[in-house]
């Protein structure tokens, strides 16, 4: 077993083509994406084992938690031992989360739900998110944000299959304790086999291997793609890897404040109105938010390889937070401007996950980009804390002041445009790495053994 996912085992023959590593990438991310599914086994959680809304949510907010803390710690070994290694791991770990829940639920022991789905799923979730991305840079140096955007796609699309199918899961099984357990074994062991193709067919290029007629781009039309290397130790050394960390987690913070309180805040907004909306409508809503945040992943991440990835996120900050000012003014006079500014927030939301993997091959290279964005996820778990804290904690407080509408979320508004335009500064002030982290040559084959 340890040859079979050992990388020397993954690299692939010279007929191989390079456009089966993405549906590879894929089989893993639409597996792992499912825990943007998770709150629809909240209720039927909290009505069998009687728990609080603030219990059934601790699973997923650990596992979100995990996700960033496994993939910064484990994004070396990732890089070491090749991407079979990686999609396996996380294979594992994901479908053993939910056995240990269906365990747990079985036997009314909670706390072998969190650890199930919440530490060891969260370590597949993490490793999993990961193992994907140098590959498919390495594959697609000429078109990396179209590659990265395909598997992360997967991602924020997972939930849109595992919601529906859980849903039917649970209505088959009854939203009892012995259903809801069933539910999740039969989770894991689907998730298992399904994952295991991206296994089986993951490969690595051959060292020196590039696209058919390729050269890479001349660094004076591109300023910031370099054709040096950074190390993973080196990277979170320079100012590049911190300005690109506030990035992420602003641009992270302002989406997800909207994506987490969607149905509420809509309905909120427009409860005082003669177009008032249902919980029906409410839903739809939600449903829409996580097709933009599916396509912005694909379609920004490809535009930004035509208009580079300092271009791109100028988009994602700036018209980010020019849609943010339109729903504060607007209030709740415009339903369907409400709509149409949530739809593109959460698409760059999806697009600045999608693109920062090929902004980060752009500034240090590929020798260990995926060591170094499992670091940078980091922002991720910060900004999941720190997005719906904002808009849940000033909502409150404005509901305990007796203000309806609109005005429970005004003030979270313009938080999250000071965010954006501090983000927006962060990207301005990224520059090329200074060739003093650049990896020697020599360094690189007494840690690998290979030639470069």
């Amino acid at each position: 077993m340890a040859g079979f996912l050992s990388r020397s085992r993954t690299v692939a023959d010279p007929a191989w083509s390079r456009w089966l590593v993405p549906p590879a990438a894929l089989s893993v991310h639409l597996a792992i994406g499912q825990a943007y599914a998770w709150s629809v086994f909240k209720p039927p959680l909290e009505s069998s084992l009687q728990l609080s809304g603030t219990q059934s949510a601790l699973p997923f907010q650990l596992g979100i938690v995990m996700l960033g803390l496994s993939a910064a710690f484990g994004g070396t070994l990732v890089e070491r031992n090749g991407p079979r290694w990686a999609m396996f791991v996380s294979a594992a770990c994901f479908s053993s989360g939910f056995l240990l829940s269906a365990l747990g639920v079985a036997t009314r022991q909670y706390w072998l739900v969190v650890l199930g789905y919440g530490v060891v799923g969260g370590i597949g979730l993490g490793i999993g998110y990961i193992s994907p991305v140098s590959t498919l840079i390495k594959w697609f140096p000429d078109r990396p944000g179209m590659a990265t955007g395909i598997a992360i796609m997967g991602f924020g699309g997972g939930a849109l299959i595992a919601s529906p199918w859980s849903a039917q899961m649970l209505d088959t099984f009854g939203p009892t304790t012995s259903g809801i357990a069933t539910t999740f074994l039969v989770h894991g062991l689907v998730y298992a086999v399904f994952m295991s193709m991206g296994v089986l067919l993951v490969r690595v290029p051959p060292e020196g291997w590039s696209p058919k007629g390729w050269t890479p781009p001349a660094v004076a039309r591109r300023p910031l793609i370099t054709t040096a290397d950074v190390s993973a130790r080196n990277a979170i050394r320079t100012p590049q890897f911190y300005c690109l960390w506030v990035v992420l987690c602003c641009n992270v913070t302002a989406g997800i404040g909207i994506l987490e309180k969607a149905a509420p805040m809509i309905t909120d907004f427009f409860a005082g109105t003669s177009t008032a909306v249902a919980a029906g409508a409410a839903a739809g809503f939600v449903a829409l938010l996580s097709l933009a945040n599916m396509t912005g992943r694909f379609v920004w991440s490809s535009t930004s390889d035509l208009i580079g990835r300092k271009n791109m996120y100028r988009v994602y900050l700036g018209a980010g937070a020019l849609l943010y000012l339109a729903i504060a003014l607007a209030g709740d006079s415009s339903k369907p401007l409400f709509i149409v500014c949530a739809l593109g927030i959460l698409s760059f939301y999806g697009g600045g996950f999608a693109t920062v993997p090929a902004y980060l091959k752009d500034l240090f290279g590929t020798y260990q980009v995926g060591a170094i964005h499992g670091r940078l996820l980091t922002a991720w778990s910060t900004a999941g804390v720190l997005g719906p804290l904002i808009v849940n904690a000033i909502a409150d407080a404005q509901k305990e002041a007796g203000r309806s509408g609109p005005d429970l979320y005004t003030t979270s508004l313009f938080i999250m445009i000071g965010l954006l335009a501090v983000g927006f500064l962060a990207n301005e002030l990224i520059r090329p790495v200074h060739d003093r982290y650049h990896e020697r040559p020599e360094a690189r084959v007494m840690e690998t053994g290979q030639a470069v």
